[in-house]
């Protein structure tokens, strides 16, 4: 009987409702239950338990998942709240839910990708298992050997010092940059911090995965990128053990002069 048992967050990642996440937030929220009874975190499910979120029943499904590379037009929100205009969802349109893996921010643009696997996102977000994200970026004022120096040793921002990555000057006011972590509007503030104002940001490559549709336009993985994907998140952590709270690991809080960043059911 034990193996037939799933945690509920993993079963509602899996009928492609909403990533593992989402689901935890969903039943902190006591908008899911089991049987008709609300359920605490870590309770698990059996194949013939009756699982519903708002009262909508939840079942797993047998057909292919859905993955989409999109390129994200400036001005369009990464989210799958359907009241926040401009919304992802609503953009795209497709005619399956689907949700996006991770987020890019309202004011830049370029690949993100659109599934309804909510057993993946997990393993393309840990930032510990350092997945390339590719980026070009446009600043405000030329660039210098100094500015792409600093930038690819890392930087001062959040409390800590960003990894170091690879940057390469494209142009005078252009660079490419390849990050490993996903800090909340790391490129920005990395800029910001050397007294660079980012003008243009876009995502061109995620993974394996190169940036090559029309803006506001997307694209089903192939066969082969989706086995290629998954053999190189093959490595990372198991989405059960990623899905749940951790504590950070104690950072050593890093002082630098302001510069310009102005009763469950366990069986």
């Amino acid at each position: 009987m034990e193996d037939n048992l799933k945690r509920l967050n993993k079963f509602i990642g899996e009928t492609g409702y909403c990533s593992r996440r989402e689901a935890d937030k969903l039943i902190e929220e006591g908008r899911v239950s089991i049987n008709g009874i609300v359920p605490e975190m870590g309770t698990k499910v059996a194949p013939d338990d009756e699982v519903r979120i708002d009262g909508k029943l939840i079942v797993e499904k047998n057909e292919k998942p859905i993955y989409l590379a999109f390129n994200k037009p400036v001005g369009i929100e990464c989210t799958t709240n359907l009241d926040v205009r401009d919304n992802i969802v609503d953009y795209i349109n497709y005619p399956k839910r689907i949700f996006p893996i991770g987020r890019l921010d309202k004011a830049s643009e370029g690949l993100i990708f659109m599934t309804n696997d909510g057993d993946i996102v997990n393993k393309i977000l840990r930032a510990r298992n350092n997945h390339e994200k590719e980026y070009t970026v446009t600043v405000n004022r030329p660039i210098t050997d100094r500015f792409i120096e600093r930038m690819g040793n890392g930087v001062p921002i959040l409390e800590t010092v960003t990894r170091k990555c690879k940057v390469e000057q494209i142009s005078k006011y252009t660079f490419k940059i390849i990050l490993t972590q996903g800090l909340n509007r790391q490129i920005r503030r990395m800029c910001e911090y050397l007294g660079y104002e980012v003008t243009a940001l876009k995502r061109i490559r995620i993974i394996n995965i190169s940036l090559d549709v029309p803006v506001g336009r997307y694209r089903k993985l192939t066969d082969a990128e989706i086995k290629e994907l998954n053999q190189l998140i093959a490595p990372s952590s198991k989405t059960e053990e990623a899905s749940l709270p951790k504590a950070e690991p104690t950072r050593r809080k890093i002082e630098f002069p302001r510069r310009n960043e102005s009763k469950f059911r366990k069986k």
